[in-house]
């Protein structure tokens, strides 16, 4: 008992932990921020933990954000009080999280997420508290609830960036890990050893990317030497944490950036390893696709838009779709059951890699069934698609293909006109269509009025909404 009583107040300075030094602290004169900048609940959060003899900051994301000049989204607080002790203190507040516990202080729609300051993982025999933390084989953490002071838990935090504490009282930034210095010099550095860093959680490849992105700053030589080498071990995460991770990657409003750094440091393929191929094969048409879809999100992400996943997925999945498709039509398939079993084949591969739900696979192979059913326009069917619910979309990704390059004898211009037209001008259409020799070009009223309509911009929020 008194063994056990002894270890839990050793020193934190265990064996194979980093050396720890006193933090930079940097005065009111010394930086921009100042406690009006943030959350006046986050303040509030801080301050009532200050007052019940607790240490408390405002950490991470929102202090590096402010710092830039971005608005925060979430306001973090990390403190020396328990979860346990942080619930004691707000009736509104909840203690969620099982590998990694912290608690949720309500304020209406807006939570204040407080996490207890953590510990470095003891390694080898030091790691004797199985349930509070736990590797696996590879050593990438399974749980991390082990406690610590905070200069334990700015040497944990993933990137230096991320390792800023701001004093709501003082207003006094500490800086344990430089962050200050990366901030000013726009890098992305991990904290300690790359490669141990990533091989506790893979993911961290991700978001050293995500960050870069989102922030415009590069990742510094030392962190970016190791990903491609360890990019595969990608593989190994769990399929629904990488589907929240993805969304992360692309819906946060830069997500052409993005992929091209996670096609910089082969982080591409072991998210999408069908179409990375497909990229492979065909750089030109794949990469344009996609591409043009990213940054057809960004634009509306940048407007304030909502954007579905699933328009998304369906375009980043699309460059692997039709080559399977033909493989089974040579085997004799017809085109629309070959697109469907095609599709079928390529999204369980996918969701072994990536667990999208079911609410957006659906609308993913409607949107790519409507891309065999656009051209049958004979007789009704123009009217019957044009009530179809996916047919916007189906619309929108058809639009999508054209602008990669993909040639589809007019299809969208056809559409583009059919949607504009009055029910005689419908009419009128359907029966040229009907006339019109196989090797002609484009409808003949596609081509009278091409050059005075303009053609509905694609939306990616068409299978959420219709």
């Amino acid at each position: 008992m008194l063994k056990k009583l002894f270890k839990s107040f050793r020193s934190p300075l265990k064996r194979n932990a980093p050396h720890h030094s006193a933090p930079e602290v940097l005065g009111p004169r010394q930086h921009s921020l100042q406690r009006s900048q943030f959350s006046r609940n986050a303040v509030n959060v801080v301050e009532r933990l200050q007052h019940a003899g607790y240490q408390a900051y405002l950490v991470g994301g929102c202090v590096r954000d402010t710092l830039l000049g971005i608005h925060p989204k979430d306001f973090d607080v990390a403190t020396s009080a328990t979860p346990e002790q942080v619930r004691a203190e707000f009736r509104n507040a909840r203690v969620i999280g099982r590998r990694f516990k912290l608690a949720h202080v309500h304020f209406g729609r807006e939570i204040i997420e407080v996490a207890t300051f953590r510990s470095n993982h003891p390694q080898g025999d030091e790691e004797e508290d199985s349930h509070q933390s736990s590797r696996n084989e590879s050593g990438r953490i399974l749980r991390d609830n082990v406690y610590g002071n905070q200069e334990d838990d700015a040497q944990r935090r993933d990137f230096t960036i991320n390792a800023l504490y701001f004093d709501v009282t003082g207003e006094r930034i500490l800086d344990y890990a430089r962050g200050m210095h990366d901030v000013r010099n726009r890098l992305v550095r991990l904290i300690g050893d790359p490669e141990q860093r990533y091989l506790e959680d893979p993911v961290r490849m991700l978001r050293a990317v995500r960050f870069a992105a989102k922030l415009d700053f590069d990742i510094e030589k030392h962190s970016a030497a190791p990903i491609q080498r360890l990019a595969p071990m990608l593989r190994d995460i769990p399929s629904a944490r990488l589907f929240d991770e993805v969304l992360k990657l692309f819906l946060a409003g830069y997500a052409e950036h993005t992929f091209e750094l996670l096609v910089e440091y082969d982080l591409f393929a072991p998210l999408f390893p069908a179409s990375a191929a497909a990229l492979k094969r065909n750089p030109e048409y794949a990469g344009k696709l996609i591409r043009q879809a990213l940054a057809n999100t960004d634009d509306r992400i940048a407007q304030g838009k909502t954007v579905t996943p699933a328009f998304l997925f369906a375009a980043l999945l699309w460059p692997a779709l039709p080559a399977r498709a033909l493989q089974l039509q040579d085997r004799g398939m017809p085109p629309i059951p070959a697109m469907q079993e095609a599709a079928h084949d390529l999204i369980t591969e996918q969701c072994k890699r990536i667990a999208i739900p079911k609410r957006f696979t659906i609308p993913i192979r409607e949107i790519w069934d409507m891309q065999e059913r656009l051209p049958r326009r004979s007789g009704k069917r123009a009217d019957q698609l044009l009530e179809n619910p996916r047919f916007r979309a189906g619309y929108d990704f058809l639009l999508l293909r054209e602008d990669a390059g993909e040639k589809t004898d007019g299809l969208g211009d056809w559409w583009t006109d059919y949607q504009d037209s009055n029910d005689s001008e419908r009419r009128g259409m359907i029966r040229d269509l009907a006339n019109r020799p196989d090797d002609e070009g484009a409808p003949a009223a596609a081509k009278r009025r091409r050059g005075g309509r303009r053609r509905r911009g694609p939306r990616t929020d068409a299978p959420a909404s219709e």
